[in-house]
């Protein structure tokens, strides 16, 4: 069979698998939006001493999508016109890498069947990068290679980066290092295309009766998602684990805050994993709200009876200074009082602050430091032992309600004191006490 022949085949072969694969994808509803077709130019770069120089390639992937981060491609790699590689000897003499057999050919083509797993980072963000590898074969129109041969197995290895502008439509690049089975040669081809998910854009049908648009099928409309401000193009615009469909029609939190109560947990954990009330800052009502006691106590977010005992005291500081005013002595003497009553007992004594358009949250947070650590020195000054105190700041991390960057937000600007090692009833009981 003349290589010509070889070459049309090929081209052939490929188109009627991907038009006999099409035909049949098209039957399957679940998978209608899985399946891509991505074709690409790009370049081949061959070591010096392999028989053919560099050029041009057409890439042709057929790709499914398996889940979020795996998808799997076939592909048909097609380099036209490939030429002998040439080295020129300083006698004046010149050789061909190719086998001796077929040198003096001039150019040739080549074709690659492959097939390549993807591992993607980010599959359903705009900005998809992935690692990719996998095997192929590539053939020669000449007899090219060692030992009068014109195919070989080749190991490949790369990666690339999707940018997509809808669920339909993206742009690709993608690098591969290509290695041979025979002699550990690597080539590298290098190539930029388009990706086109059929079954991704809107239907004509739906178009035609002017249904609503959902296009990253959250539950929410293209039209509703701009009036509240999410993205029409991804299902969980916040990140946090709920599909905006779900915030908004089911659970009624804000789509557009990861954290809709301000407990520290994320709404998508609270509804699936604690079993929380994403609306209710403290879901069992024993005092501390639920990220504290999940993240920070280790107690059980829906058991009030084993919630610490919580003060939360908003004394006002003047600017820059740790300084404890006088008419707040009061409130602080009722934390002494219960600390030096139950010596079992330790403190955690958190500083927070708020947060301003021209706040620093670096400058916050030594200063929330400072402030808690000025709340444990009084403490201390009053006869409890300065070790069972612990001081810390986190600035504006964990605000108790949306800062106004504006105007101000005072309910973040506090310090919180917990009591550890006696229970509620006991802290409450001593501060009724003389």
């Amino acid at each position: 069979m003349g290589s010509s022949q070889m070459y049309k085949r090929s081209i052939i072969a490929a188109l009627v698998l991907a038009v006999g694969v099409r035909g049949q994808l098209a039957a399957e509803d679940e998978d209608y939006a899985r399946w891509y077709f991505s074709p690409g130019l790009g370049f081949m770069l061959t070591e010096d001493d392999q028989p053919l120089e560099d050029g041009m390639e057409l890439n042709l992937r057929l790709g499914y999508d398996w889940n979020e981060w795996w998808s799997f491609e076939g592909g048909l790699l097609l380099a036209p016109k490939l030429d002998e590689s040439i080295t020129d000897n300083p006698d004046g003499s010149r050789t061909s890498q190719a086998d001796p057999d077929v040198r003096g050919f001039g150019d040739t083509w080549m074709t690659t069947i492959y097939g390549d797993a993807l591992f993607h980072f980010t599959r359903w963000e705009r900005l998809d990068p992935y690692l990719a590898g996998g095997l192929g074969l590539v053939i020669y129109g000449e007899d090219v290679l060692e030992d009068g041969k014109s195919s070989e197995l080749v190991m490949r290895g790369g990666g690339g980066v999707m940018y997509h502008f809808n669920d339909e439509w993206a742009l690709r690049a993608d690098g591969r290092m290509l290695v041979t089975s025979a002699n550990l040669e690597i080539n590298v081809v290098a190539d930029a295309g388009v990706v086109w998910t059929w079954g991704a854009g809107v239907p004509p049908d739906i178009l035609a009766v002017d249904g609503p648009i959902d296009s990253d099928g959250d539950g929410l409309s293209d039209e509703m998602e701009r009036k509240i401000g999410t993205d029409p193009f991804d299902p969980d615009t916040d990140k946090d684990g709920l599909t905006d469909g779900q915030e908004v029609l089911t659970y009624k939190t804000d789509p557009l805050n990861p954290d809709t109560d301000f407990d520290m947990l994320k709404d998508g954990p609270e509804v699936l994993k604690h079993k929380t009330d994403p609306l209710n800052r403290d879901t069992d009502a024993g005092g501390v709200y639920d990220g504290h006691e999940v993240l920070e106590d280790n107690t059980n977010p829906l058991d009030g009876s084993d919630d610490l005992m919580m003060f939360e005291l908003y004394l006002q500081f003047d600017y820059d200074k740790s300084v404890i005013k006088p008419q707040y002595f009061s409130d602080l003497d009722k934390i002494v009082k219960v600390l030096k009553r139950h010596p079992e007992a330790s403190a955690l004594i958190e500083g927070h602050a708020d947060r301003l358009r021209t706040s620093k949250a670096g400058y916050n947070r030594r200063l929330s430091e400072r402030r808690a650590m000025a709340v444990r020195q009084y403490i201390a000054d009053k006869g409890v032992e300065i070790g069972r105190m612990r001081a810390v700041g986190y600035g504006f991390d964990r605000p108790k309600a949306q800062p106004d960057i504006i105007n101000g937000t005072p309910e973040n600007r506090r310090v919180e004191v917990f009591i550890r090692g006696i229970d509620r009833q006991s802290v409450l009981q001593t501060l009724k006490t003389p």
